[in-house]
């Protein structure tokens, strides 16, 4: 079983793309004629030239729009594709999931004829820097540790690549991990929660304390009061990392 069929049946309704980071990622890919989009979950910031959507997940891909891109259930460290498929391959927020992370980066270099594109985050930076985890969850960061992939290794596997940083909007409409840093009640939501794998793949008895005291800080006020800064800010970087790589 995929560990979305899972952790993933929520996704279509709290990981919906955010207009500001498509358009990074759609920067990034260029002017590649198609598309191979690996870890595809439900679809999120395929671009209509999407040639192919690689997931493993059925509960994921039952949730794909109805006229999204072609779509196979089959895994990073196989993909079924010639060699030199399509101009560029994107993998956004996946490898983390993945089983032989070298097979998998493997993979992707036969695939794309001009161009790699990985979404992934430093887990350095997150960890010091994200309030829900450094102050709150430990525990969620602990186990995003266990997984994490650091970029340096990221990079050498694919033969080198330009790092830009993704700044996380303050509305930010994907709820991945820090999207709610500026709404932190949206973190006491088990919906939410549910949406984020750090967060539903960490016991729940683990998480208790940290939700329970953020609980009592946003009631007292203390949150706001400890935050103020990033109650005036639009976007912060916490360590999201497009990774691009020219073939």
């Amino acid at each position: 079983m995929a560990i979305y069929d899972t952790l993933g049946a929520t996704y279509g309704r709290t990981r919906r793309p955010d207009p500001r980071i498509a358009a990074q990622i759609h920067t990034a890919l260029g002017n590649a004629a198609d598309v191979v989009n690996v870890g595809a979950g439900t679809g999120s910031y395929e671009p209509p030239r999407t040639l192919l959507a690689i997931e493993p997940s059925d509960v994921m891909l039952a949730q794909r729009p109805p006229r999204s891109a072609p779509a196979v259930r089959a895994v990073a460290e196989h993909l079924p594709l010639r060699d030199n498929a399509a101009d560029a391959v994107m993998a956004l927020l996946t490898i983390h999931h993945w089983t032989d992370l070298a097979s998998g980066i493997a993979e992707l270099r036969r695939v794309a004829r001009r161009r790699i594109v990985i979404l992934t985050w430093n887990q350095r930076i997150f960890s010091e820097q994200f309030w829900l985890v450094r102050d709150y969850l430990p525990q969620a960061a602990a186990f995003d540790d266990t997984r994490a992939v650091p970029i340096e290794q990221l990079v050498a596997l694919l033969g080198g690549a330009r790092q830009e940083p993704v700044p996380i909007p303050y509305d930010c409409t994907d709820g991945f991990g820090a999207a709610y840093w500026r709404r932190p009640h949206a973190y006491l939501d088990p919906q939410v929660r549910a949406g984020i794998s750090m967060l539903a793949q960490t016991p729940a008895d683990a998480l208790a304390p940290g939700l329970a005291a953020l609980t009592d800080d946003l009631a007292t006020g203390r949150w706001h009061h400890h935050h103020a800064d990033l109650l005036a800010l639009d976007s912060i970087d916490v360590g999201y990392r497009l990774l691009v790589t020219d073939l």
